[in-house]
């Protein structure tokens, strides 16, 4: 389809671009990205060893900037993202691999809790507007509006010092060996639900506002009234017609935030010294690990991309009409 094929050509050059940005922006900053880490063992590298990692990370003076470019393309095609400075010699693609299950399985959760628990709540405010539930929108807004990790830090004082019933932080008790038991699965989920509903209580507003405002609107077309006039009941009308449309524009926004999944909440990360990707980033940036930082951004990056393709199969799905234009 013409529509699909047209996105997925933009989505292509986008990854170039941002594959090209992202082997410009170190070699384009001032100073040597290396440096930081011969720093460290300032006095026992002779000359060759220094020479072997300024090849080594890609970075070698008497090669030309064309050929390294091309080098770090072959690189990515084949899983290599270099070897991070802070955690040298670990492999970058380890370090995320470590790291990304942590932030994908609390912010994705959370995430797709919050949209379809928002999306519900909006359809339902939306459908009977003007009554008692409207109600619901001053407090949820007002939640939203105080900053998440100013939240969080309230929910560290209240359930894990006044009231200590949930851990303050860290991902899993320190005792225990990662693995699939009952132990460290309990620890796991015991460490999520402070940060999981921080993050709730702060992104569910803004689904059931956009949601209720979408379906005030679409309750006014004809065919929803035309679908009233049938005799069909409250419900079908309520799902299969208004918010089938009505949740159209959520779509994007909802692929947006898959996207940044795998970004994690960076602060949240901090205030509840949670081992996911963020928090890899903060140590990434006060290292300068410029390897890490760079894998970081490629993934992001890529996995937003993917959430903007699969947004675009789904809303061609949900639309005839892009059906038809394509």
């Amino acid at each position: 389809m013409k529509f699909l094929a047209r996105r997925l050509g933009f989505y292509l050059v986008t990854a170039w671009a941002a594959v090209t940005i992202n082997f410009i922006i170190p070699r384009a900053m001032p100073g040597d990205p290396v440096q930081s880490l011969i720093n460290r063992y300032q006095g026992q590298l002779s000359t060759d060893a220094v020479h072997s990692l300024y090849v080594l990370f890609g970075l070698d003076k008497n090669t030309d900037l064309w050929t390294q470019y091309w080098q770090y393309w072959g690189q990515i095609l084949h899983g290599n993202l270099g070897l991070s400075f802070v955690f040298f010699p670990t492999p970058v693609s380890q370090v995320i691999s470590q790291s990304l299950p942590w932030t994908v399985g609390l912010v994705g959760v959370a995430t797709i809790i919050s949209v379809v628990g928002g999306s519900l709540i909006g359809v339902l405010i939306g459908w009977r507007r003007g009554s008692w539930v409207d109600g619901i929108l001053p407090v949820t807004t007002f939640f939203s509006s105080v900053p998440y990790f100013w939240l969080g830090l309230i929910a560290i004082a209240a359930f894990a010092v006044t009231w200590p019933v949930l851990p303050t932080g860290g991902g899993y008790d320190g005792g225990l060996v990662p693995g699939w038991t009952w132990a460290f699965v309990g620890s796991v989920v015991q460490h999520a639900l402070l940060p999981a509903v921080t993050i709730i209580m702060s992104s569910i507003s803004g689904w059931i506002l956009g949601m209720r405002n979408m379906m005030v609107t679409v309750t006014s077309e004809d065919y929803v009234t035309v679908a009233q006039a049938k005799g069909l009941s409250e419900r079908r009308v309520m799902f299969g017609y208004a918010a089938r449309n009505a949740i159209l524009p959520q779509m994007s926004g909802f692929a947006l935030s898959l996207g940044f999944v795998v970004s994690g909440t960076l602060v949240m990360e901090l205030v509840f010294s949670y081992p996911g990707i963020g928090f890899q980033l903060f140590q990434a940036i006060g290292g300068k690990d410029y390897p890490l930082m760079q894998g970081i951004f490629l993934i992001i990056t890529f996995s937003v991309l993917l959430a903007n393709i699969a947004a675009d199969f789904v809303y061609v799905l949900l639309d005839p009409r892009t059906r038809q234009e394509s």
